[in-house]
Formats: structure tokens, C-alpha cells, sequence
């Protein structure tokens, strides 16, 4: 069974990911990682904070209340409380491709362009095999139109593409208003790949205290259903690989990313509550799976449920919110369905 997937040119002995994560700020973890089946290794984000904390452009925007990123798991963290510096993420880099077999991939998350074009550079250095940017910013500023949120993350890829030769995969949530026409301008600065979607963390709040709290949830799968609409809507309309993420938890999640067109899936929740091991088990499901339907490789099947191969393409569109709202039936049992 042929399991081997390419995503920005690399050639992957499997379609599971480990995404950005608290997992891969040790050596020993991302090694058990592949030792469980893990075809690449996403690390944990190089935040703005930690490479410039004097960014008048972070301050500015943090002043405006862009408190969440992702794989943050404290409410606005004093850059001292990071667990890992700008210099020790470059040498677990160094040290994980010394040691691993599998590629590697930086993360930079963060939200001006200085920053994250000298660090980009020092992780390529670094020896990461690409680079994911992982792009979260929450306008809150109420003279800031959508049309500027957009430029500037198109400025971003621009720019970073310029400054290194590695591939580089974006990172985005779903909240633009134009998502397909979002994506295209991402591809057309550069992106060799999109990741979809970025989850934002927010706060809660303690009423005994009277403070804003963290509360991490992990995620389910039903949020895996978005990235999924979205990459069959996209697949082959947009010159670009796609990575599905966001509640990536069983075999039968796996199989459908790749049926609607996407070249790998991204999962952490299912293996920060459930170990490493979940790896293996997944790929040895994925394995009789296939065998059961006949399918001799993972290329086979990817873009086979996407929307340019959909005999009803409208199906992933306005006809089918109606015939969702149709299918509802009373459960004969007398549970709520």
C-alpha cells in the first residue's frame, strides 16, 4: 500500500502532520513523533514577541486588543514567560535534523513584516526544509477595512518568499469575506501551500475574580467539516497544496482531506489527549481501509470528493445549506437528534 504523499515538493512517506504544537519544543518528543509514524514535523510557533519585543507595529496592534494566537495557551503572556527563546528555537532545529530523517518545517507567527523576514531567513539557516507562517491577526481596530487586513497579509507572504528559497505554507482562519478570492491572492504571492484553518483561542472570564482567564479547548471533530468545504471548493481552481487542519482526529478524517484535494492532514488535539501511539493506529486503519476499497495508493483517492470532480458541484455550495436544513427528522427513539 502506497501511502506516500508530496507536499511543496516534498516527498512525505504518509498524509499525517504533526501540527504546531507544544509537542515539538523537545528533541525527544519530535522524535517519538516519527518513530510513530509521522511523515513531517510542524514546530511549535516562533512568536513576534520573542524575536522583537520593542515592535512598534506589535504595539500598536496589541494596543488595539490582538490578545489570542494560536498555539498560545496564556492570555496576553509576558515575553519572560516564553518557554523557548528566538536562539534556542534555531538550535532545536539544527538538532532535530541532525537527528530526524523526516523534513522539518518552522513556524513564525506574528504580524509585521521586519520581524518575521530576518527570522525566516535564520530558520531556513537553521536547516528547516520550509517555513509555515502562521498568520493571526483579529482587526479590531474600527478604521481598519478588510480591504487593508487583506494587503497586509499579502505583503507578508510577499515579502517572505523574497527573502528565502525553502517552500512556504500559510497558515489563515476563515474569516474573510471573500475566502476563495483571499486564497488566490495568497498563491499569487508566493504561498506554496495553504493551511486550513487557524483556530483563534479566546479568553474566558472568572466571575469570582473579575479577570479574563485562559481556556484552551481542543478541538472536535464537526470543526473539521470547514476546512474540508473548503479545500474541495478549491482544489484545482487555486495553484497551490492544501493542508487540512482542525479537528483531524480518526482514519476516516484523514481519508476525506485527502478526498476533497488536500495533499496532507494536521492533527495535535487527538495526540495531546491520546499519545503519540494515535499515529500508528491511524495509518494501520488507513491501511485496511483501503485495501478493503481497493485502493493502491494515497493518489488515488486525493481530489476524488472535491468540487471539480463532483457530478453536483452545487452541492457544496447554497444547495446544500437547504438540503441540510431539510434532512432534519425526529429521532423515533425520542432523543433529540
Amino acid at each position: 500500500m502506497d501511502l506516500s504523499t508530496t507536499y511543496m515538493g516534498m516527498k512525505l512517506k504518509n498524509p499525517i502532520v504533526p501540527s504546531a504544537s507544544p509537542l515539538t519544543e523537545k528533541l525527544d518528543n519530535i522524535k517519538r513523533l516519527e518513530d510513530a509514524g509521522a511523515s513531517a514535523v510542524v514546530m511549535h510557533s516562533l512568536f513576534e514577541e520573542q524575536i522583537n519585543q520593542e515592535s512598534q507595529v506589535l504595539d500598536h496592534y496589541l494596543s488595539y486588543g490582538t490578545e489570542s494566537y494560536a498555539e498560545a495557551l496564556q492570555y496576553f503572556p509576558e515575553a519572560h514567560e516564553y518557554k523557548i527563546g528566538p536562539d534556542e528555537y534555531l538550535n532545536l532545529i539544527q538538532q532535530a535534523k541532525s537527528k530526524l530523517r523526516i523534513p522539518i518545517i518552522g513556524s513564525l507567527n506574528g504580524v509585521s513584516t521586519g520581524g518575521w523576514i530576518e527570522y525566516a531567513k535564520k530558520i531556513q539557516q537553521a536547516g528547516a526544509d520550509a517555513l509555515e507562517l502562521n498568520i493571526y491577526y483579529l482587526p479590531t481596530d474600527t478604521d481598519m477595512d478588510g480591504t487593508k487586513v487583506e494587503e497586509m497579509y499579502v505583503e507578508v507572504v510577499r515579502s517572505v518568499k523574497k527573502s528565502i528559497t525553502i517552500p512556504v505554507a500559510v497558515k489563515i482562519s476563515p474569516f474573510f469575506s471573500a475566502i476563495a478570492n483571499m486564497v488566490k491572492k495568497i498563491a499569487d504571492a508566493g504561498a506554496d501551500a495553504l493551511v486550513l484553518f487557524n483556530r483563534f483561542y479566546q479568553p474566558d472570564f472568572d466571575l469570582d475574580e473579575l479577570e479574563v482567564v485562559p481556556r484552551l479547548v481542543l478541538s472536535n471533530q464537526f470543526e473539521n467539516r470547514l476546512p474540508l468545504h473548503w479545500v474541495a471548493i478549491l482544489y484545482g481552481r487555486v495553484k497551490v497544496d492544501f493542508a487540512v487542519t482542525r479537528g483531524v482526529r480518526t482514519y476516516e478524517d484523514v481519508l476525506k482531506g485527502l478526498m476533497v484535494g488536500a495533499k496532507v492532514t494536521m492533527m495535535t488535539s487527538e495526540i495531546l489527549e491520546n499519545g503519540m501511539k494515535r499515529i500508528t493506529e491511524i495509518l494501520g486503519e488507513m491501511t485496511r481501509w483501503m485495501e478493503e476499497h481497493e485502493y493502491e495508493s494515497v493518489k488515488q483517492m486525493q481530489g476524488s470528493m472535491s468540487q471539480i470532480n463532483c457530478p453536483e458541484p452545487a452541492a457544496f455550495e447554497r444547495a446544500n445549506y437547504m438540503k441540510v436544513l431539510h434532512s432534519w427528522r425526529p429521532d423515533p427513539t425520542g432523543k433529540r437528534m
